[in-house]
């Protein structure tokens, strides 16, 4: 009974170890590799505003699709990387893109880490002269054993 359960295991194991292929999702091939360098980078820096953790170059949904292809349409027609920007900047917000601009709404975005980890210093600071003071208060002189 063990063995069968195994070889079921086993030959399940090997079934499945063959379906992890991975496909590409934006094959987009542009007419220069200029263009196809300043793409790769726009869909690269650009969020897919339906799956939101995934770049428009990496994400599967169809909304994703339709981005590249107007980034692809765009680029084709001589607009520059910062015209494409500002136009999903217009359409959809600074969530559009992966690193937000610096504007006064998401300052504390910006400014949050190196408070946080100013407190933290401040803090472990205090904790480690407290707990000194408190080693040293309590330590009593060991007795001297003399020559010996």
């Amino acid at each position: 009974m063990r063995r069968a359960s195994a070889i079921c295991i086993a030959a399940a194991g090997l079934a499945l170890a063959g379906t992890g292929t991975v496909q590409a999702i934006d094959t987009t091939q542009m007419p220069t590799p200029e263009l196809q360098a300043r793409y790769q980078g726009l869909t690269h820096e650009l969020r897919c505003v339906q799956c939101q953790d995934e770049a428009l170059a990496d994400s599967p949904a169809g909304v994703a699709a339709d981005l590249r292809r107007e980034v692809r349409e765009m680029l084709l027609a001589g607009k520059s990387d910062d015209d494409v920007r500002n136009f999903m900047l217009a359409r959809y917000g600074d969530f559009v893109l992966f690193r937000p601009r610096f504007v006064l709404k998401n300052a504390w975005l910006w400014a949050a880490p190196e408070v946080l980890l100013v407190i933290g210093a401040l803090v472990a600071w205090r904790v480690v002269r407290k707990r000194a003071r408190l080693v040293s208060a309590d330590a009593e002189p060991l007795p001297d054993d003399g020559p010996g």
